[in-house]
């Protein structure tokens, strides 16, 4: 349902955008020649189309929020890579590393702009409402990116400071999501609360999952280099748990993070096992299990069908269970 809407978004841009967008979304290599690359999961537009039925609407209503909130992500996905220097997205290099940081950076800032214009553009009487929501939406977002990256410049980050980022950088998109496929689904107040919720806890568990794969994902499978989290010392929640356990093994794996040179194959297994001696494995796994139950909770409180609640179940399943 949104793979049209997004091409005509992207084609939209100039031509120096829609390029570097499209190389980013697998659509083309970087020569412009049309390719099946791959592409992300989609999760964030799949709750949008979702949600739009919590309020009695259907899927089709929601088909603007869907395509902004997976136009949002891909915006804040290109700014990450750049600031994070990772090379490798799904297989196959970055887009900075292909066009440059500079460009990669505009095209980020034009998937933004096409967001707020789709969004803008549809005819529900609810999209002004939309606009401000997904707006302040990507304040947050940028408030936990920001978070994020001042955490590699401090040794002391504790699990509340990582909490209250990932609710900002990934629970909020993941809340906005919901929030606004039931919007424009014609939902209520009470199941636009309860919806968001849902949505925001299940960010929080996305964001536990990822950080694990972050340091044990199998590469093969999620495109990224196997400990790649640990290569560029990201304060991650299994780090960050393991740091502040007050054992051994955390201040062996603090030591490690101190260091100024770059982390050895040998000493990224080190690290690896020391997260996991140190508790911080179990914890992540503990707590994202925790989110996922807050999720459902939120969800039983929505009066909606037996498909619905089934559908919103299902992608919160493969929240928690996938391997990428």
């Amino acid at each position: 349902m949104i793979d049209r809407p997004m091409h005509s978004a992207v084609n939209l841009m100039p031509r120096s955008m829609r390029d570097i967008c499209g190389y980013h979304l697998g659509w083309w290599d970087r020569h412009g020649n049309i390719c099946d690359g791959p592409t992300g999961k989609a999760i964030r537009p799949a709750l949008a189309l979702v949600s739009s039925r919590v309020g009695g609407g259907s899927p089709a209503d929601a088909v603007p929020a869907a395509v902004a909130v997976e136009l949002v992500h891909n915006f804040s996905l290109l700014h990450d890579d750049v600031m994070d220097e990772d090379r490798t997205r799904h297989h196959r290099p970055t887009a900075w590393t292909v066009f440059g940081a500079d460009q990669a950076i505009l095209a980020g800032d034009a998937m933004l702009a096409a967001a707020y214009r789709v969004l803008a553009a549809s005819d529900s009487p609810h999209a002004a409402t939309a606009v401000r929501w997904l707006s302040e939406c990507v304040e947050r977002l940028c408030d936990g990116q920001s978070a994020d990256v001042s955490f590699t410049r401090r040794q002391n980050v504790d699990v509340d400071e990582c909490l209250r980022m990932v609710r900002c950088k990934t629970g909020a998109l993941l809340g906005t999501s919901c929030a606004l496929g039931a919007l424009l689904g014609g939902a209520d107040e009470r199941s636009l609360e309860a919806v968001r919720a849902f949505g925001e806890h299940l960010g929080l568990a996305f964001q536990l999952v990822d950080d694990l794969l972050g340091i044990w994902g199998d590469e093969a499978v999620t495109g990224k280099p196997a400990g790649a989290d640990l290569a560029c010392r990201k304060q991650s929640f299994p780090v960050v748990a393991a740091m502040t356990s007050g054992t051994r093994q955390g201040m062996a794996l603090a030591a490690l993070y101190a260091q100024t040179e770059p982390l050895s194959p040998a000493q990224l297994d080190t690290a690896a096992q020391l997260v996991e001696s140190a508790g911080g494995r179990e914890w992540a796994r503990g707590r994202a299990a925790d989110e996922a139950s807050s999720a459902l909770h939120a969800l039983g409180v929505l009066g909606v069908d037996g498909q619905t609640k089934s559908d919103l179940l299902a992608l919160a399943r493969l929240v928690i269970r996938r391997a990428k």
